[in-house]
């Protein structure tokens, strides 16, 4: 795999201020550190909702008017050891909504939001969970990505684990974080402690998929596949990669060397695995050189925000070219912001952090 770097765009860090936002709250949940923050993308209804996860507890919130926010529910694991990193939205077959969520135990827990119980407990992995995401297209669906070198396929409504993407040409440290293709059903990514990307295609084994949603015997019966070669592996990064979204055909991938990195692979149909990286744009991020620090978008990519470990949080434009840093938002302490959250359609951005606090800033229209 060959990176190209012609022309390489770099942002400056000098914020163009062409959107300006205030902060409307600090709330502090507890002292645990959250790690995890997630909107309701799924039900136009539900925009305003966003869910938080740290400790053994997960919280479910609703933006109000006058930029607050009031707790709705909370859900308390039975193991106080439990320490959930991710969560993210889901829904059962007739749209009701459902967090699924996972952590330090390896455990997958997919809570009905509607009546505040389990609806299920996922066991697969071997050690603990670093992400989980949905499948915007089939919100069934959700990827997990964790410590045992695998990413995992799941249907949250049978509980079946559908395929393990691990083996020969798979990840070889902890995987940090996957991502479905927003239009190609059958592709996802993953990024890892191997400093990679993968890119991996599940055309092959589709009927499988198709299969677990018609599911009625035990899940562990269930005939799980394994794709052991991605389609494309690249080393855009030369250290941990721990956070990486697909913008259209493109990748924007956020590694420990204060930076994100948008590029495009170039896939050679053989032999697997060969093609290319043509790294496009650079988006620097001050004291972003620890791990587990994941950026956030807006549904329409139009902007990405994230933080550092010095509380401050950088919003950049995704559609201009070369970058612009939109604007720097602080959030109050030094505390390491581990995730953001941009609402709908990108007017608030939420952020979790290590000293418990969550903020919300809403975008300032009055100027």
């Amino acid at each position: 795999m060959k990176t190209l770097e012609c022309e390489v765009l770099r942002g400056s860090l000098s914020p163009s201020n062409t959107r300006k936002f205030k902060l409307s709250t600090r709330h502090r949940e507890g002292n645990q550190p959250l790690y995890g923050i997630s909107y309701n993308f799924l039900d136009s209804h539900l925009f305003d909702l966003f869910a938080t996860v740290g400790g053994n507890r997960v919280n479910v919130y609703q933006c109000l008017e006058e930029g607050r926010i009031a707790l709705l529910q909370s859900y308390v694991d039975d193991d106080v050891n439990e320490s959930f990193y991710t969560v993210t939205w889901s829904c059962n077959l007739q749209g009701k909504p459902l967090l699924v969520a996972g952590g330090v135990n390896g455990v997958i827990r997919v809570i009905d939001v509607g009546n505040e119980k389990i609806h299920k407990s996922i066991v697969g992995h071997g050690y603990s969970i670093n992400e989980i995401r949905t499948q915007m297209l089939e919100p069934s669906l959700v990827l997990s990505a964790s410590k045992d070198e695998s990413v995992r396929l799941w249907n949250v409504q049978t509980g079946v684990c559908i395929l393990i993407f691990a083996g020969a040409g798979g990840h070889r440290n902890e995987v940090l974080s996957a991502d479905f293709h927003p239009s190609d059903k059958y592709r996802i990514s993953s990024c890892g402690m191997d400093n990679t990307v993968k890119i991996w295609s599940m055309e092959d084994y589709w009927t499988n998929v198709e299969k677990s949603f018609a599911w009625t015997d035990l899940p562990s019966k269930f005939p799980t596949k394994f794709v052991q070669y991605p389609l494309f592996m690249a080393k855009v990064h030369t250290n941990y990669v721990d956070c990486n979204r697909w913008l259209g055909d493109f990748i924007l991938s956020k590694s420990v060397q204060n930076e994100m990195v948008l590029w495009e692979p170039i896939i050679k149909d053989q032999p697997p695995g060969e093609g290319s990286a043509d790294v496009l744009q650079k988006y620097p991020v001050p004291e972003c050189d620890m791990w587990f620090i994941k950026f956030s978008c807006d549904f329409h990519y139009k902007a990405a925000a994230i933080g550092n470990k010095e509380g401050k949080i950088f919003v950049w434009d995704l559609q201009s070219s070369p970058p612009v840093l939109i604007t720097r938002l602080c959030h109050g302490t030094k505390s390491t912001i581990r995730q953001t959250a941009m609402s709908y359609d990108g007017k608030t951005i939420l952020s979790c952090s290590d000293d418990g606090y969550i903020c919300r800033w809403d975008e300032d229209t009055t100027s």
